[in-house]
């Protein structure tokens, strides 16, 4: 009698897709034409995968978008699997799209976003399940220039007033993060990268990811955006 397939082997197998099915046609640019890339080309080590980050981040403040990993013969591959390059948490601002902000895809990005990037067993649960079962190479905790959640943060501090149900919830997540040695708007913009930080530290601390990190298997940036420019850049 033979036994059967685990179930966390058949979860991954689903999720995750076996190699042999991630290629896809590398097709040259061309007005309209969104573009792949070969399997042998996917970012597979941090560096590789901040540099694909850079160059798509430049592609997009410079307005020569490649809108890469639309097309049809595409989305039938990802239908049998996924092969993302990197989890970026990011806050649920409509101005910050991962995927538009990085000029990335269809099955590049592993996008986690809640205000103020703030940290629960959710979110840290879609992270780990990112790194841990399909061995994605790179974390992106990814702030932003005038944050509505740390902005509401500080002022309820300043303030002392409460916030609504569940707003208070962010709010007291990011208010270790305020910096007390700005004021005003300085003070909301400083504490947009300290917040960056602190996340960063918190995910850096979690054993299996720490492990990861020690491999040399991962890495865990904090970057900030800027809305009046685009430019996305490293906080270390």
């Amino acid at each position: 009698m033979t036994t059967g397939t685990p179930r966390r082997t058949l979860l991954r197998a689903a999720l995750a897709g076996s190699a042999a099915t991630a290629g896809v046609t590398l097709a040259a640019p061309s007005a309209g034409a969104a573009v792949t890339r070969p399997s042998s080309a996917r970012p597979t080590t941090p560096d590789q995968a901040l540099q694909e980050l850079s160059e798509g981040n430049k592609r997009w403040r410079t307005f020569r978008q490649q809108h890469p990993h639309e097309t049809a013969a595409l989305r039938q591959t990802l239908a049998t699997g996924q092969h993302p390059f990197a989890v970026v948490l990011g806050c649920i601002d409509s101005r910050v799209p991962p995927e538009l902000a990085f000029d990335q895809g269809l099955g590049d990005l592993m996008t986690v976003r809640s205000a103020g990037e703030v940290l629960d067993e959710a979110v840290l649960g879609s992270i780990a399940y990112g790194v841990l079962e399909l061995a994605i190479p790179l974390v992106l905790v990814l702030g932003h220039q005038s944050c509505g959640a740390v902005a509401a943060a500080v002022e309820a501090e300043e303030t002392g007033e409460r916030l609504p149900n569940h707003i208070q919830y962010l709010a007291d997540q990011i208010k270790p993060a305020i910096d007390h040695s700005q004021h005003g708007d300085a003070r909301v913009d400083a504490t947009v990268s300290a917040n960056v930080k602190m996340v960063r530290a918190r995910l850096a601390a979690e054993p299996d990811l720490a492990a990861k990190v020690a491999e040399g298997k991962l890495a865990i940036v904090g970057a900030r955006y800027e809305l009046t420019n685009q430019l996305v850049h490293r906080i270390d």
